[in-house]
């Protein structure tokens, strides 16, 4: 019998690749052991139809309506649950955070709950505020709360594991962190990022540790995988992108400065966020064990791979993968 799975957040760049990892065969061709259920607060955009189109089941709901979320964890094996945080703000995003779990310890059938965080940088940036970075400290408080609690391996009891990620490879393809090109066509990385260094991670990767913890209950149970594809820094990723596109680039090192967009993702303005984040990267504030990371995940993308693999060249948007940059929500183009 399959095991369904409700992935919170299925329409969106993570979700999406959640999904694709969580259906997917085994090697020798076994069917997955997984079915999935998708919360979508608008079930009739292409990316809920697409998800319908594959037999997944859809429900309405989101995190402003707590009861949607129970009714879609009624009946489910697992749940992957991962809150846009530009879209509720930090302060919506730690209860949330905190509530759907209750909820889940009510939710008879529910055996596996995975929790998908970022760093909780002020923290492990010894509390200092320039690494104060709202949509990365909301899940980083729900994933320190979560570790207060039991997480039990039996038939009859809910275990809970956290995956924290990284900005995706993907990004890449937008301005926050890809080029910009010269008119004598260069290339041009312009970043604040300094001699630091960014966990990225691919999404791919991101959707086989979620298939990885699911299938590994026992070795997960009350854990935190702190994970990535490649430690970054943006020396490496010129070199890189010269290597494999054979066109000329540089790495301009910025100071930092505002990011030109509206708002923030709540109590603070989008430039001291993203000045908290580009701090915490500068500094190295998040590391990841790469040794362990290549154990498990032996096939994971380098760099090197996903440039290659994605036809990566440069050009910005031609296939921008977060909901915010669909949004119309886009960080600034950076300079050339």
């Amino acid at each position: 019998m399959s095991k369904l799975i409700l992935v919170l957040g299925a329409t969106g760049a993570q979700g999406r690749a959640v999904v694709d990892s969580l259906l997917a065969p085994f090697e020798d061709g076994t069917p997955s052991p997984y079915t999935v259920r998708a919360l979508s607060r608008d079930p009739e955009n292409k990316h809920a139809q697409s998800l319908r189109e594959r037999g997944i089941e859809v429900f309405k709901g989101d995190t402003s309506n707590l009861a949607s979320v129970a009714a879609a964890l009624d009946g489910v094996y697992g749940a992957w649950i991962n809150i846009d945080g530009f879209t509720v703000g930090e302060q919506r995003e730690i209860y949330a955070g905190i509530r759907i779990f209750e909820l889940a310890k009510q939710t008879k059938s529910l055996r596996h709950y995975i929790w998908s965080s970022l760093d909780y940088n002020l923290k492990k940036g010894g509390y200092n505020q320039k690494y104060r970075c709202e949509h990365y400290d909301a899940k980083g408080r729900v994933a320190e709360w979560l570790a207060q609690q039991s997480s039990i391996v039996s038939d009859t009891d809910l275990s809970w594991s956290v995956i924290t990620s990284g900005p995706y490879m993907e990004m890449l393809q937008i301005g926050l962190m890809g080029p910009v090109q010269r008119a004598d066509g260069t290339f041009v990385f312009n970043s604040p990022i300094g001699d630091g260094h960014i966990p990225m991670i691919a999404l791919a990767d991101v959707g086989f540790f979620a298939r990885y913890t699911f299938d590994h209950r026992v070795e997960t149970s009350g854990k935190n995988l702190e994970i990535a594809s490649e430690w970054v820094g943006w020396e490496h990723l010129v070199a890189t992108f010269t290597k494999v596109t054979g066109q000329k680039a540089e790495y301009n090192r910025e100071t930092l400065d505002p990011v030109a967009a509206e708002g923030g993702p709540g109590s603070t303005s989008w430039a001291e966020n993203f000045t908290g984040w580009w701090n915490a990267f500068r500094d190295d504030v998040n590391k990841r064990d790469m040794d362990w990371i290549r154990k498990i995940n032996p096939n994971g993308f380098t760099l090197e791979r996903w440039m290659i693999e994605n036809k990566y060249d440069g050009i910005l948007y031609k296939n921008p993968v977060l909901k915010i940059v669909g949004d119309g929500k886009s960080l600034r183009k950076r300079r050339a």
